[in-house]
Formats: C-alpha cells, sequence, structure tokens
C-alpha cells in the first residue's frame, strides 16, 4: 500500500554527527558540499516555500531536516495537497528528521534560520530539443517566450534570472557554455525554487561552438535577440520586427555575450539607459527583455 506523509512520524536526532544527517551536512563547504556536481550531486531547498516546490518536481526527495514546528507546518500545508503526493508515494520515501536549532546548524555549517531543509537527487540533464519538444501547445494568441543564457556564471545571477523567468512566463531557460550549475543550492534559494519547475538544458558544443545550435532555434520559429548595450536597435525596436515566438538571449555580467553568440543572433537590442549609465545587471536585463517580449 503506498505511504502517504500523513502517516509518517519524523524521526528526532540529536547527534549532529548521526550519519542519517549526511544529505545535508557541510553546506557552506567548498570541498564536501552535498549539492556538488562532483560529490553527492544532490538537490537542496530551504525553508517553508521552496520545500514543497521540491517535492513537486520531477527530483526525488531523499531527506528532509528540520526543527519540530517547521517539520510539523510543511507536513499539514501539504497534507492534502495532490501535486507533492508523489514523492510521498514512491517505494522509496523521504526520511524526515527533526532537530534542534544547534544540532542543525552544527551540521549544515551556519545557522539556518528558515529551520526546514529537503534534499533530492538529481535526473537525467534534458535535451535541448527534449526541453522544447515537451513544452505545452500555445494557441497563436499568446506569446512563446524563452531565455537563453551565456557565461552566467554568478549562481545568485542565475537563481534571480529563474525567479524573474517564472514571474513573466517564459517557457524554457536553455544555456549556452560556461553558465553554473542551475541545480547549485544558491541558485535554487534566489530562484525561489522556481529552477526546479521552469525546463532547462544546455546547448552542446564549446564556448566558441555552442552558438551554431541557435539556427536549431531559428529553424522552429523563435526571433534570437541578443541583449546589448552596444547597438542602436531598441529593445522595443528588435520586439516589434520579431514574431510571437522570442528567444532572448543574455550574457555574463560584465563582459555580456560573445561575438560569436551575438552574429548568431537575428538581431541585438539594447535597453535605452540614463545618461551616465550603460547596463543593468543581467537578471533585471532579461527580465525587461521577458516583459518586452510579452
Amino acid at each position: 500500500m503506498p505511504t502517504s506523509h500523513r502517516t509518517i512520524e519524523p524521526i528526532s536526532i540529536t547527534d549532529p554527527d548521526d550519519p542519517r544527517l549526511d544529505d545535508v551536512r557541510n553546506l557552506n563547504s567548498s570541498d564536501s558540499r552535498p549539492d556538488s556536481r562532483d560529490g553527492k550531486g544532490l538537490v537542496i531547498a530551504e525553508g517553508n516555500l521552496v520545500v514543497p516546490r521540491l517535492f513537486a518536481s520531477p527530483y526525488p526527495v531523499r531527506t528532509v531536516v528540520g526543527f519540530e514546528g517547521k517539520v510539523a507546518e510543511f507536513l499539514d500545508a501539504t497534507a492534502s495537497d495532490p501535486v507533492t503526493q508523489h514523492q510521498w508515494c514512491r517505494d522509496n520515501p523521504p526520511r524526515v528528521y527533526q532537530v534542534t536549532r544547534d544540532v542543525l546548524k552544527q551540521v549544515v555549517g551556519f545557522d539556518m534560520h528558515r529551520g526546514l531543509v529537503a534534499a533530492a537527487d538529481r535526473i537525467a540533464e534534458r535535451t535541448v530539443e527534449g526541453v522544447l519538444d515537451g513544452l505545452p501547445e500555445l494557441d497563436d494568441s499568446q506569446p512563446d517566450i524563452i531565455a537563453v543564457l551565456e557565461g552566467v556564471g554568478d549562481h545568485e545571477n542565475l537563481g534571480a534570472l529563474f525567479r524573474n523567468a517564472a514571474g513573466l512566463g517564459v517557457r524554457a531557460v536553455l544555456f549556452g557554455a560556461a553558465t553554473a550549475d542551475p541545480l547549485y543550492r544558491r541558485s535554487v534559494r534566489v530562484s525561489m525554487g522556481h529552477v526546479l519547475r521552469i525546463p532547462h538544458a544546455k546547448f552542446p558544443g564549446t564556448t566558441t561552438t555552442w552558438q551554431r545550435d541557435l539556427a536549431w532555434l531559428q529553424d522552429r520559429g523563435y526571433s534570437v535577440i541578443a541583449m546589448t548595450p552596444n547597438t542602436e536597435t531598441t529593445l522595443q525596436e528588435a520586439i516589434s520586427q520579431a514574431g510571437r515566438k522570442v528567444a532572448i538571449m543574455v550574457g555574463a555580467e560584465g563582459p555580456g555575450l560573445t561575438e560569436h553568440a551575438m552574429r548568431a543572433a537575428d538581431s541585438r537590442a539594447k535597453i535605452p539607459m540614463s545618461e551616465g549609465t550603460d547596463s543593468l545587471n543581467v537578471a533585471t536585463s532579461a527580465a525587461i527583455g521577458f516583459y518586452a517580449a510579452q
């Protein structure tokens, strides 16, 4: 009979060295953190807002750890939520542990004020083609917006970009070379868990060759707009010349898009700026692009 989380009694752990807590151990360690691709490669979610989004995602949750009150609040809040039930009905459902604040601090390596953390296994990375083929059909009156990122290496920028994408109806996020790991704990946290639900995939190729596959997007009807301050074409002008299907492409904070990427785009577009300024944070620039493409 499938296990329901209503019947799960959290297990109390008082020893911070208990190996059952290893999935969330040393979250701030550069060498042994569990969300490192080179280590356990887990997906980490924090807090009563993001942990349910991890449960609603396809990532198989392994462990939930938190303060007694936070664990109870989470279980009560999701008790009748059918979206999260698939995790509890798996053959190997999540393990739930409750700990004190001091124990959790010793385990994760810092004082976790949110008081709730969960760890999940990663799933096989999807292909760009698989992501786009899996998007729901839209009617001709609806904008079809995707994001393309090149070299966005800062995890907080990446997380903020996913949060903006979720709020502005972006249907998928595609990565060129040298983009950070979207499932790194900080990216998940800053995205408010939206990185767990927006489909994403990475183009194959190196920093100078991945751009060739932008032609594949164009063959599917997407107008690729490269966001850069180094053009006379405004964002409004570029959007007006594009069709219903738009790919907003942004580059790394500072250097921006490579010339390889901009040459492969259909157009280059700038956000008109006040005198004395020339650019915005990459997540902010992308959000303006997403909004303009509506």
